[in-house]
């Protein structure tokens, strides 16, 4: 699923071997640098050939009018896309005046990689000049975890053969409206990147200008440039520092515009002589400060950064992986290439969250601008476990970008005619941007989604104190639009309570009624809500006295959650013996998966959404996830008889879905299924299977890979808020090991054939369950449980039979869309 010649087996790096003439994209996302605010691209500091020169700032962003082709009331009417941040990445190298160009020039050895441990991102290059001078060049950078606004580049050049005249031109470059070189033609909002064809998954480029120029200076070797965003509003600014140490005689020059900013050294270079150029980089944006404001930030971040110097730069960004590994590294014994795989998808998550610090966690961090950089529910349901488990901080800083977005949630549950909030599908400064309501707007299950996020992290770490201040919001305001959005039926089997006209999970299938995942989660909603109500009456009145004045709740409508939540309608087929994925689920065709030929996939991007519609085919697991979130509503039996319906129905055309699958696969027995989902969803960037990793890394899908690790092969599960494991092995594994924080404990996990060992590394006892017995692990107690077996076995994959029946006894026949050749008879015009 990798290339190993490109991308060689290495535990702690992602090492790239030669330069990539065909596709620099994919290597771009693979290779980039992020903290969670700032992101810089695996770009080549020469700023030439490249797939995407992107520098991108979490929550920097442009909105733009959506023009509907048929406008109707409530649809989303203002699009947001990031903002490509200006450039500080270019450091050009020139010989004898000819510019180092990968495409035309003669690399004799060239190895690049990226370090899980130190968080550096280093280069060494060989070039022969036409004239036979060999030039050594190595660089390395940093986007510092610690310094949240700060990044550090580094080139050396050296001549080993000649003495020669050497340039490097170091630069700031807004891209965002340039051309030419600055990075090409922008394109219309809707437009891909690349020709004019079709793909969602793409952001919107802009034919205005973006970036409206505001202050721009230099002095001596330091440069700034700043702007303000056309329509956003918003305000960005980056300076740099120029560094240069040589033995060589130089000089300097400088030059500034309103697009672009240049410290060009000037070496006179002897032979064997290295010349070293650092440059240190700092951006600050806002929502309302001016940019002359973030300017004068940028100088105190710079100012500091020279007291300390660039060498302790780099040495806390060193400390601070160590610290993070600590607490968060999964080991696969005796499999270096699914470790290696492994840390870099955790190191995005990093990447991605770490100094998000109340921003969000965008679908593709801050590697790139896919998805336009929108936040969805993929960062609840697939990224906060992780850090719920390994980096708490990082986890309640994700959860208030939430309580920040309730004003407009708002108002967007106001607008459908719903009391409480009503979460975005996709956005960036908290309104829905999603043009297409019925895979956007409707999917009204990211309520549940947020709420099931908070429950999950108060119940890991005791943070009551959070909850009743700020997640008391969240929980109750999504519950009040369950309480709305629902209906009451009654007959002569009693009172139901249905929620109809939502679109769950599976975007292939769309506005429904009584969709099983969302009513699950919904049920989840209101119970959490009921509860930390109660709960908050009883252990915390003062808080509970200022959430009632906030929220104005009462106790008739906590006591209508819970009966709702006691009532809620989840479908169920007992001729089938399954969970139907909604009301009508059942009753279409079905799409046959095995018969659809590969060019045709994903099949969002070769049927219109209408064909798609009309068959029981999935995008990815709807009520599979239902089964693993809320396992504890399912019977074994239950789960083994759904995921044998629906994982032959399902496309994997989401990356979200893999290791969801893995995760259910594990559980009732297809165990080896389990282990090729995994890789799947393991190497959806690093093998590019979507053939999409070159507009961003897949967040979630590396958050997911965490959970398929801990939850699918450790077992791991805390429903109700008991820590409980049921492992799963793979057979050829020799041991899985990973740590965990539970309720302000550290605890490390050690999983093999036969026994489990928990330890508990810092805190207070740990209670927990193995396969229903109960254990207690201590500080100086380990607990070692022995296993003897790990699970049921099931070989080979679930099948969709020849001889499958709907519920009425007619039989299902799987078929493939087709267009047929009919020729269209008209008429010629007079």
């Amino acid at each position: 699923m990798i290339d190993r010649d490109l991308f060689p087996v290495d535990p702690w790096r992602l090492v790239e071997t030669r330069y990539p003439h065909t596709d620099p994209g994919v290597s771009e996302t693979l290779l980039g640098l992020g903290n969670g605010y700032l992101g810089l691209r695996g770009n080549h500091i020469e700023g030439r050939i490249a797939h995407e020169h992107g520098t991108f700032i979490n929550g920097l962003h442009e909105t733009w009018t959506i023009r509907h082709a048929e406008q109707a009331y409530g649809f989303a009417e203002v699009g947001q896309t990031i903002v490509n941040a200006p450039d500080a990445k270019v450091m050009r190298v020139y010989v004898d005046d000819e510019p180092l160009s990968f495409d035309e020039a003669d690399i004799r050895e060239y190895r690049r990689s990226l370090d899980f441990r130190t968080g550096v991102l280093e280069r060494d290059v060989l070039w022969e000049t036409p004239s036979g001078k060999r030039v050594r060049i190595r660089d390395e950078r940093i986007v510092s975890f610690e310094e949240r606004h700060l990044a550090v580049l580094r080139l050396e050049v050296t001549v080993e053969n000649a003495d020669a005249p050497v340039t490097i031109s170091c630069q700031l470059i807004n891209r965002q409206d340039g051309e030419d070189v600055y990075g090409g033609v922008p394109v219309m909002p809707g437009a891909t990147r690349r020709g004019t064809s079709f793909d969602p998954r793409k952001a919107e480029r802009f034919g205005d200008r973006v970036l409206q120029p505001a202050e721009f200076w230099q002095e001596e070797q330091r440069a700034a440039l700043s702007y303000r965003v056309t329509n956003s509003g918003m305000s960005v600014a980056v300076a740099a520092d120029h560094l240069i140490e040589t033995g060589n005689e130089y000089t300097a020059r400088r030059l500034v515009e309103q697009d672009i900013a240049k410290n060009v050294f000037r070496v006179q270079a002897k032979a064997g002589v290295p010349t070293r150029v650092t440059k240190v980089v700092s951006y600050h944006t806002s929502r309302g400060v001016p940019p002359r404001e973030l300017i004068d930030r940028c100088r105190r971040t710079l100012d500091r950064a020279a007291v300390e110097g660039v060498e302790a730069q780099f040495a806390k960004q060193a400390a601070w992986l160590t610290a993070y590994w600590e607490r968060s590294d999964v080991r696969i014994a005796g499999h270096d290439d699914l470790q290696q795989a492994t840390r870099w998808c955790l190191f995005q998550i990093a990447q991605a969250s770490a100094r998000a610090d109340g921003a969000g966690v965008s679908a593709k961090g801050v590697s790139g601008s896919g998805y336009g950089g929108h936040y969805f529910w993929d960062t609840e349901i697939y990224v906060l476990p992780f850090l719920t488990y390994t980096s708490p901080q990082f986890a309640r800083n994700a959860l208030r970008c939430r309580v920040h977005m309730l004003p407009a949630a708002r108002r967007r549950a106001t607008q459908l005619n719903e009391d409480g909030v009503l979460f975005p599908w996709r956005t960036i400064n908290g309104e829905e941007a999603s043009a297409y309501y019925a895979a956007g707007t409707a999917q009204y299950h990211i309520n549940a989604d947020v709420s099931y996020a908070l429950g999950k992290y108060v119940r890991a770490t005791g943070d009551d104190d959070f909850l009743y201040r700020d997640g008391v919001d969240i929980a109750v305001e999504t519950a009040r639009m369950w309480a709305t959005l629902g209906f009451w039926r009654s007959s002569d089997e009693g009172d139901t309570f249905h929620i109809h006209g939502v679109t769950g999970p599976d975007e292939y299938t769309t506005v429904v009624n009584d969709n099983l995942f969302t009513n699950v989660m919904a049920r989840y909603n209101l119970r959490l809500a009921a509860r930390v109500v109660r709960e908050m009456a009883e252990d915390a009145p003062e808080a509970y006295d200022a959430a009632v004045e906030r929220l104005r709740i009462d106790t008739a409508e906590v006591e209508q959650w819970e009966r709702a939540a006691d009532a809620l309608f989840i479908p169920f087929s007992p001729t089938l013996g399954i969970h139907p994925q909604d009301s009508l689920f059942l009753e279409r065709e079905v799409w046959d998966l095995p018969a659809t030929p590969a060019e045709q996939r994903p099949l969002l991007l070769h049927f219109h959404p209408l064909v798609i519609y009309r068959f029981q085919v999935l995008k990815q697991a709807d009520v599979v996830l239902a089964l693993f979130l809320q396992g504890n509503h399912f019977t074994e039996a239950e789960k083994l008889a759904d995921f044998e319906y629906y994982d032959p129905l399902t496309t994997g055309d989401s990356t979200l879905s893999a290791v969801v699958q893995s995760i259910l696969a594990a559980e009732v027995g297809y165990q080896d299924l389990a282990h090729e989902y995994f890789e799947k969803a393991i190497y959806v960037d690093l093998g590019d299977l979507h053939h999409n990793a070159s507009d961003g890394v897949h967040v979630a899908s590396a958050g997911g890979v965490w959970t398929a690790l801990v939850s699918g092969f450790g077992g791991m599960r805390d429903h109700d808020g008991e820590l409980s494991f049921d492992p799963r092995l793979p057979v050829d594994w020799p041991e899985l090991s990973y740590p965990l924080q539970w309720q302000g404990s550290r605890l490390q996990v050690t999983l093999t054939a036969g026994e489990l060992l928990v330890e508990v590394r810092a805190g207070d006892p740990v209670e927990f369950s193995v396969r229903g017995v109960p254990h207690v692990a201590t500080v100086a107690a380990p607990a070692r449980v022995p296993l003897a077996h790990q699970g049921p076995v099931i070989p080979g994959r679930p099948q969709f039979g020849s001889q499958a029946r709907r519920e009425d006894g007619t039989i299902l026949a799987p078929t493939v869309p087709t267009t047929s050749a009919i020729p269209i008879v008209g008429f010629v015009a007079d």
